[in-house]
């Protein structure tokens, strides 16, 4: 089931434990390889200094040199190539042709954008740094300042980060994240009275912000505790048809068996709040599922089959749940349905499901045949 917004397929039975083990081709598990899995990749071209140690026995190698036996240099990465396939190369190569690239051409702020976008998604924070000073300098947006300001507070250098994030917040005036980046800094400053103002603005910018609203809790339960955190939460969204402070409060429970009743039941007040919100759905139903209440899945989601023509986790947590409790009559109206939407994930994904119970069912069919023939 999709959880929190994040798309994840169950591997249904599949348990691997034991001193045993199965070595197969990664398309071999359709859903998802399981979490527990070893991975096994041949070293099609082994150095002569490496078959020289395998002869002495096995050994050990770091994660850098595992990359560097498979060919890569750095991590491998996936990106698209010219024809928008999928492909993979080292991180250091990506980095190097993203710098060259905008290198060629530092007028063009995309690539320096594309460029920072990288070397923060990898925590390359110095040169990132680096980087969005010069987008800034030259004209950049409210959002360059942003991502500035956040790449200062990373480091914190926090006084620099204050000056860039209330830039960006000048630039922003209609954005809570830049309030909610200083609230932080003023955290690690020390300045509550500020560190709260701050929080309060983010919210008072965007109601429906789950960041804020979880920061918020945080916040609070550091300092006095979860029950008067939770107050503070239920006090502040008082008298709002607001979905997204309980959504923010059932993520901070969601992922320990032992505390996931106390998730779906916030998740069951966000939905009451609003159940137009997707978001909401999309939790509570992904909770339902981990819990195995299918049909409470089936009960929510089937009053909203219109927003999944556009929302593609929760036609996944529809999908899954009718098909696992063997409703295929709704699974094909759902499938026909969806094929017809003009998102292109959502077509993508009614094809593909399409064909997992087509295939379904012929496997059925056939040991039908084979059962009637017994």
């Amino acid at each position: 089931m999709a959880t929190n917004g994040q798309q994840k397929q169950n591997v249904s039975g599949l348990q691997i434990q034991g001193g045993a083990a199965v070595v197969a081709p990664a398309g071999a598990f359709q859903g998802a390889i399981p979490a527990n899995a070893l991975v096994v990749v041949p070293v099609t071209k082994p150095t002569d200094d490496l078959l020289t140690k395998l002869e002495e026995g096995p050994i050990v190698v770091t994660n850098d040199q595992m990359w560097e036996l498979l060919g890569f240099n750095g991590p491998a990465v996936q990106v698209s190539d010219d024809q928008g396939r999928p492909i993979a190369i080292g991180l250091e190569d990506l980095l190097s042709g993203l710098e060259k690239h905008w290198n060629e051409d530092q007028n063009d702020l995309n690539r320096g954008r594309i460029f920072a976008q990288e070397l923060l998604k990898h925590q390359r924070l110095a040169r990132a740094e680096q980087v969005l000073t010069k987008l800034v300098a030259k004209g950049g947006t409210g959002d360059d300042w942003l991502a500035l300001g956040i790449c200062q507070l990373q480091q914190d250098k926090l006084d620099k980060a204050e000056g860039t994030l209330k830039g960006a917040a000048n630039l922003l005036k209609q954005n809570p994240y830049p309030a909610l980046h200083l609230a932080r800094l003023y955290s690690k400053k020390g300045d509550m009275t500020a560190e709260d103002e701050h929080v309060e603005k983010a919210l008072g910018l965007d109601a429906g912000c789950v960041d804020a609203w979880a920061y918020m809790f945080q916040s609070r339960r550091d300092r006095d505790g979860e029950d008067k955190a939770i107050e503070a939460i239920e006090e502040r969204s008082k008298g709002q048809a607001n979905a997204a402070p309980w959504v923010a409060l059932q993520g901070f429970f969601a992922n320990k068996e032992e505390t996931r009743e106390r998730a779906i039941g916030y998740a069951e007040k966000a939905v009451a709040a609003n159940d137009a919100d997707p978001i909401a759905l999309l939790c509570l139903s992904a909770l339902y599922g981990q819990a195995g209440q299918l049909e409470k899945v089936v009960e929510i989601l089937g009053k909203h089959e219109p927003k999944m023509a556009n929302n593609v986790h929760l036609a996944n947590n529809y999908f899954e749940a009718l098909f696992q409790t063997g409703q295929l009559d709704k699974v094909t109206r759902l499938l026909n349905a969806l094929a017809g939407s003009n998102n292109k994930e959502v077509k993508q994904f009614a094809i593909q499901r399409s064909q997992l119970v087509a295939q379904f069912l012929q496997q059925q069919q056939q040991r039908l045949a084979a059962a009637a023939k017994a």
